[in-house]
């Protein structure tokens, strides 16, 4: 890493995971409006590679706003075969070094960093500058510390 490297955190994140949803961007659209009109920000999406007509969709929203969202997945359980996995109390970890745009390897450090901590990492998002990951509150602490010594 370079010494341009900056490692930020945020603390109580949710992870909402909408496993079985239909893989198609219509239905992406209309989930993603019908949350904001709960006033819910979103922060990291993810989608995983469809499996036919499905596919697992996750973002991450502040803790703050896990009642709505639960108001949110109870009606959307009702009204469709989604299968809902929401988990509360997570942090983002994100490492940003404008050189990771030019840079290979930058991945492989910070997953190299963190190998010995054995971490739950619930979800991944990147950028050409930026690799965000979700941990659990019980690894949270050891992987920031992994990864502020492997940019020391």
């Amino acid at each position: 890493m370079s010494s341009s490297t900056v490692i930020s955190t945020t603390d109580n994140i949710t992870l909402v995971t909408l496993a079985g949803f239909p893989a198609n961007v219509d239905s992406i659209s209309h989930i993603f409006e019908a949350i904001s009109r709960y006033n819910i920000n979103i922060d990291m999406i993810s989608m995983a590679p469809t499996h036919g007509a499905f596919t697992g969709l996750s973002f991450t929203i502040s803790d703050s706003d896990l009642i709505d969202i639960l108001a949110f997945t109870t009606q959307l359980k009702r009204e469709t075969n989604v299968n809902v996995i929401v988990s509360s109390v997570n942090h983002k970890i994100s490492v940003y070094d404008p050189a990771m745009k030019n840079t290979p390897g930058i991945a492989a450090q910070v997953f190299g960093a963190i190998t010995g901590t054995n971490a739950d990492i619930r979800l991944i998002t990147t950028s050409e500058v930026e690799i965000s990951l979700l941990i659990t509150e019980a690894d949270f602490d050891t992987v920031l510390a992994a990864l502020q010594k492997a940019m020391a």
